[in-house]
């Protein structure tokens, strides 16, 4: 997805902390996709809500439809945990993945503005399907 990008100490640290949970998917033995959720009173997403620190799916052809799949996921997650919100956070340099997002019901709240240097769209384009925060 990009080069460099290594999510294992957010993993390791989600599950350390116990600030939620990773909700890996898979087609066969690939994985298409994962989200790292926090949840619950004392972490990031606070009391009542499943909080996608982050997302993504595999890209290439069928990506829209993995992440339609990597949103069903997040919001079993919360049913599951009997969370009431499911908040995420996203990029509009991926529209197609914010209008499904807004599609599914999700509102913004909050706007922010990402500064880049070197001024590159790193994984922020329209054929990536992130979810992401930059709190």
């Amino acid at each position: 997805m990009y080069e460099g990008l290594d999510l294992e100490r957010e993993i390791v640290a989600v599950h350390t902390l116990a600030l939620g949970d990773t909700v890996p998917f898979r087609n066969g033995s690939a994985v298409d996709g994962l989200a790292i959720c926090h949840y619950g009173a004392g972490t990031e997403a606070g009391e009542d809500v499943c909080f996608v620190k982050f997302g993504a799916v595999r890209p290439g052809p069928g990506a829209a439809d993995r992440f339609e799949l990597l949103l069903d996921a997040c919001e079993q997650l919360a049913t599951e945990r009997g969370l009431g919100h499911l908040d995420a956070g996203m990029n509009l340099g991926r529209p197609d993945a914010y209008r499904r997002m807004i599609d599914r019901g999700f509102r913004t709240w909050l706007q922010g503005v990402t500064m880049h240097r070197p001024n590159e769209p790193g994984y922020s384009h329209p054929d990536a399907y992130v979810i992401d925060d930059w709190r």
